[in-house]
C-alpha cells in the first residue's frame, strides 16, 4: 500500500482519565469514522485508513491536569466533512462530554474563510473539526 510521505502515521494522546477520555474521544472518533481496533487496560487504539489515535493512561502518565497553552501540542484538527456536518457534530458533541468553544466567533473564529468547530473536551484537550472549502 502506497504511503504518503508526510502523512500523519499516529497520534498518542495521553490522559488521566481514560474511561471519561473514552467516552468523549471516543465518541468523537467514532462519529469520524475511526473504528476501535485494540484496548487494553490503560489504553485503546483507533484506526482510520492507515492513520491511529491511541489513548492512553499508562504509568509513565504524569498526575498533572492538561493545558492546551502550555508548550507543546495545542489541540488536534480533523477534516470533518460538509458545513452542515460540521454543525451537527458540534450540536450533538455537548452531549458528548464536549462544550463549544469561541462561541462569539463561532463558526468563523479560525477566521473568514474557515468554517469550523472548536470543542475543548473536560480534561481541557481542545478538538478543531474543520469544513470543506
Amino acid at each position: 500500500m502506497l504511503v504518503t510521505r508526510g502523512a500523519l502515521h499516529h497520534l498518542e494522546i495521553w490522559v488521566a482519565d481514560l474511561p471519561a477520555a473514552s467516552a468523549t474521544w471516543g465518541w468523537l472518533l467514532a462519529e469520524l469514522g475511526y473504528e476501535r481496533t485494540d484496548t487494553w487496560p490503560a489504553g485503546e487504539s483507533w484506526r482510520l485508513g492507515q492513520a491511529y489515535v491511541v489513548l492512553e493512561a499508562g504509568p509513565d502518565v504524569l498526575p498533572l491536569a492538561h493545558e492546551r497553552r502550555r508548550p507543546g501540542v495545542n489541540h488536534v484538527a480533523f477534516h470533518a466533512g460538509t458545513r452542515a456536518e460540521v454543525d451537527a457534530l458540534a450540536t450533538t458533541a455537548v452531549g458528548h462530554g464536549w462544550s463549544l468553544m469561541f462561541t462569539d466567533r463561532h463558526p468563523f473564529a479560525g477566521g473568514p474563510q474557515h468554517y469550523a468547530a472548536y470543542l475543548e473536551d473536560g480534561a481541557g484537550f481542545e478538538v478543531e473539526l474543520v469544513a470543506a472549502t
